[in-house]
């Protein structure tokens, strides 16, 4: 075999990975009906009338508890293939592990004395006021 024939298969996975969703949208869009009117071209809200517009500003809170959800689920998607081969690794790799979990806790406790999982009714402008009044 080729040096390159090993990625044939790694190569077609791609290319179906790309053209099955490109057709689905291609064929949902073909078959769709194109009947634009107002009505079917307002914002939907569970039945109720729109008021006002759809633009509106989160609190930086959310993206920070997102944030904080992402970097802990990486840690557990990274942590169980590594307890499954646990007896077949060395020392290096537990070694590594430990070092990774530190990193993680190092995070938390930072962002714990940061505040930053306390949930707070008021917005950031109002916490950060009341810091510098402190």
């Amino acid at each position: 075999m080729g040096t390159y024939e090993h990625y044939i298969p790694v190569v077609a996975f791609i290319v179906v990975g790309v053209l099955i969703p490109a057709g689905a949208m291609i064929m949902s869009w073909v078959i769709r009906t194109k009947n634009p009117y107002p009505e079917k071209l307002t914002t939907y809200e569970c039945g109720e009338e729109p008021i006002g517009t759809a633009h509106m500003q989160f609190d930086v809170q959310y993206y920070i508890y997102a944030l904080l959800f992402v970097v802990f689920d990486v840690e557990t998607v990274f942590l169980y293939p590594w307890a499954v081969v646990f007896t077949d690794i060395g020392m290096i790799a537990v070694v590594e592990m430990i070092i990774f979990i530190g990193m993680l806790v190092v995070a938390l406790v930072y962002a714990w004395k940061k505040g930053i999982l306390e949930w707070s009714s008021l917005s950031w402008q109002e916490i950060e006021a009341q810091d510098q009044e402190n």
